[in-house]
């Protein structure tokens, strides 16, 4: 059997037992590529359209079946198997992906494997220019296995720390430094890492870089966390970010935090993307967080596929996400929690009240919606159609600050906000995982739970909320017997953004209010 590796991390190569293989056809290696990553037959007109997509249908089939045949003449081996409809890599060939490789590493939990095969971004320097198409599929591609890359390296400093091989986690931390240059929590990564590997002077210059950096380019000094590092163990801030931990789930391993304390726990929700550590990161999230504090102890985590959490091939469902809450409370030891969904995550908080009221001491939902979509007793969201282009667009901006405007008016123009974001949304997910993410929301509707939810709900909705209607607000509301909706000002429909003083005083009344005891169902 031929064997053959497809180098598709960095510059695309073939490689057979003598080395590498030269292939002076542009459009050949994108047709090997494709193929390969699609691992079945391809439609001839798919091919024919992706490569030749100005062409007529009968020019484009022929300009295909041509580069088959040279793409074989060139490689002196029988690489397709081929029929009048279709055409595929042919199984007497022993083919070997490197980007395959690299995901199935991950997929394992090999991530020093998987590191060590990503050599470079997917297809890097490579683009036909004269077809947007396989562009846009290669562009999408290298944000999905870059995501992963990230996720990994986050896994490996912290385990490689954990098992006190210091060393091995500088390395890693730098790669994500190298990948984020603005990200404080990885540069903290970076600079705790040396520090733990008794290299004081090299912390120091990483700590004058990143100062510089976000100086330069964001107008902003380092957080206190950030400036705590270079400290005594003794001066770190109260309100350092806590540690993550991770409790496995139905099929996955889910990353989570908890701080604080009390006998009433909090969970936060935050929305359709988190990151448990670099959410810490901008001073408006960690001011909401710790203002929250003194109601009792916080837990917030990253769902299925989303953030630090095990990036898995399922979108989380609304269904997918109450079972992972439920994992995440019995991990840390709840017994009595109010929670909190924001925006997205809104229905699947439902789910888990309707379906555990005996644990939910209380259930606040933020700019969230009971249905992702319109109908004709559902005006207040888009349309599917509307969804989808909105969806289109947020995706185009995906690796910058994609959808601040309409998310966070308020920080819109503010470039430590903008840089935070892009960096969150670029850890968080990428392109592809969060188009599946959007997806689901589109297609969900828990208006069905909303008569069975029988816990105190508050709902709060900003006015004039660009993502989220508040008529929708008022819809949720009007459906759940004896809830509590408070309407406030504001056009930002992210709960930490804008005044927070409204939202945190109305949680505050609502908790203070609550019976001090719920009997266990």
């Amino acid at each position: 059997m031929t064997k053959l590796l497809l180098q598709t991390l960095g510059y695309p190569e073939i490689r057979g037992d003598g080395g590498p293989i030269k292939l002076n056809l542009r459009k050949g290696l994108a047709l090997l590529v494709y193929l390969a990553e699609a691992r079945s037959a391809v439609a001839r007109d798919v091919m024919a359209t992706l490569l030749w997509p100005d062409s007529p249908r009968e020019t484009a089939l022929t300009r295909l079946r041509r580069m088959l045949h040279r793409i074989e003449l060139t490689l002196g081996l029988q690489v397709f198997e081929t029929d009048r409809t279709s055409v595929k890599w042919s199984p007497a060939v022993e083919l070997k992906v490197s980007s395959q490789m690299f995901e199935s590493a991950c997929d394992r939990g090999a991530f020093e494997e998987a590191c060590a095969e990503y050599r470079g971004e997917f297809l890097a320097g490579f683009a036909l220019g004269d077809c947007k198409e396989f562009d846009d599929w290669a562009f999408f591609r290298r944000e999905a296995l870059r995501g992963k890359l990230m996720h990994a390296l986050e896994r490996l400093v912290q385990d490689k720390n954990a098992a006190g091989d210091h060393f091995a986690a500088t390395t890693h931390a730098g790669r994500l430094v190298e990948l984020d240059p603005f990200s404080e929590v990885y540069g903290r990564y970076l600079i705790r890492s040396l520090l733990l590997a008794g290299d004081r002077s090299a912390a120091v210059r990483q700590h004058a870089a990143l100062t510089q950096r976000l100086r330069d380019e964001l107008g902003v000094a380092p957080e206190a966390a950030t400036e705590a590092l270079m400290a005594p163990a003794s001066s770190a801030p109260a309100d350092a970010a806590p540690t993550t931990r991770y409790v496995r789930g139905a099929g996955a391993h889910l990353a989570y935090q908890t701080f604080g304390s009390g006998t009433l726990d909090i969970l936060v929700m935050p929305g359709f993307v988190s990151h448990v550590e670099r959410g810490w990161e901008h001073p408006t999230t960690r001011s909401f967080f710790t203002s929250l504090m003194p109601l009792g102890r916080l837990i917030w985590f990253d769902r299925r596929g989303i953030g630090l959490s095990d990036r898995v091939g399922s979108t989380p469902s609304v269904e997918a996400t109450a079972e992972d809450i439920g994992t995440v409370l019995r991990a840390a030891g709840s017994r009595r929690v109010v929670l909190f969904g924001a925006s997205e995550c809104g229905p699947a908080c439902i789910k888990f009240a309707v379906d555990q009221p005996g644990l939910v001491a209380g259930l606040v939902l933020f700019g969230a919606m009971a249905k992702g979509c319109w109908a004709e007793d559902y005006p207040y969201a888009l349309k599917a159609s509307q969804f989808d282009a909105w969806r289109q667009q947020l995706i185009a901006e995906w690796g910058g600050p994609a959808g601040i405007e309409t998310f966070a008016p308020s920080l819109a123009n503010d470039p430590q906000a903008r840089a935070w974001w892009a960096g969150l949304l670029r850890a968080a997910s990428s392109p592809g995982g969060i188009w599946a993410v959007l997806e689901a929301f589109r297609d969900t509707d828990v208006r069905k739970l909303l008569p069975l939810v029988s816990v105190p709900t508050l709902v709060l909705h900003r006015r004039k909320d660009r993502a989220a209607r508040i008529e929708a607000g008022r819809d949720i509301a009007g459906r759940i017997s004896g809830a509590e909706f408070v309407e406030l000002d504001g056009n930002d429909h992210w709960f930490f953004a804008g005044d927070q003083r409204p939202v945190l005083d109305a949680i505050k009344r609502f908790v203070g209010a609550l019976p001090s005891r719920r009997g266990s169902g």
